[in-house]
């Protein structure tokens, strides 16, 4: 496994919750043996047991005695959207991924960002902005900005081969995620970038990833609303 600042329990836990948030874990599914996790990650059998437990104390787990520990039902979760990349979505409708990086730099945080990441103002970030396709088509502008904390060596990845949610799901694993989900217009350079008018309304996620004792990263999701449709399930 790579070398992560979190402390050793909180690894198992943070691995655990990113096979659930990205969909690779699903309700009702068999988790990992604490045998195996010990032997994944090279613990003592009480520190991965501290993590099972915590998360099935938090909900996300359910131990059943004499068949092991499964991912908890929907309606035993608190409401959560999954972290979704969205070159996985795409390759699973069968369809071909690309992206285009327009901006891929260091920035200085102003006030609003630094309190998001949980830095001081003017503290240097690390900025990306990128356009995924499908088929050629652009369906998301991507604008992200990570804390260098979390992803020391982000602004050296190759967004042709990875996309940043990949990246940021192996270097700082996902402990929780916050959203906010609304319909805006684009501003002008989001429009012409995903080349559509200013006026054509959008879907607009802006997310905060966090990892550990570390705020990860802030992004901003834009969809042209007539080419994506945010789909889910719920189990009850």
């Amino acid at each position: 496994m790579p070398l992560s600042p979190l402390p050793a329990y909180e690894q198992v836990k943070a691995f655990i919750k990113a096979q659930i948030n990205g969909g690779h874990l699903r309700p009702g599914d068999a988790v990992p043996s604490e045998a195996v996790l010990q032997q994944q990650f090279g613990l003592s059998r009480m520190t991965v047991n501290r993590a099972m437990t915590e998360l099935a104390a938090e909900g996300l787990l359910t131990r059943i005695r004499g068949s092991g520990t499964v991912v908890a039902q929907w309606h035993r979760i608190s409401s959560t959207l999954a972290v979704r990349d969205i070159q996985e979505e795409v390759l699973e409708r069968g369809h071909r991924h690309s992206c285009v990086v327009l901006t891929l730099e260091i920035v200085s945080a102003d006030a609003a960002l630094a309190q998001a990441l949980g830095l001081r103002s003017g503290a240097k970030v690390f900025h990306s902005v990128m356009v995924h396709y499908e088929d050629g088509v652009p369906i998301q502008l991507e604008d992200r900005h990570v804390n260098p904390a979390a992803a020391p060596d982000y602004l050296q990845v190759d967004f042709q081969t990875t996309t940043p949610t990949q990246y940021l799901f192996q270097c700082a694993p996902l402990s929780e995620a916050r959203y906010s989900i609304e319909a805006a217009l684009p501003t002008k350079p989001e429009a012409k970038a995903l080349g559509i008018k200013a006026s054509e309304p959008c879907l607009v996620i802006t997310r905060c990833t966090i990892s550990g004792a570390h705020v990860a990263s802030q992004g901003r999701l834009v969809y042209p609303g007539m080419r994506y449709n945010l789909q889910g399930n719920f189990q009850l």
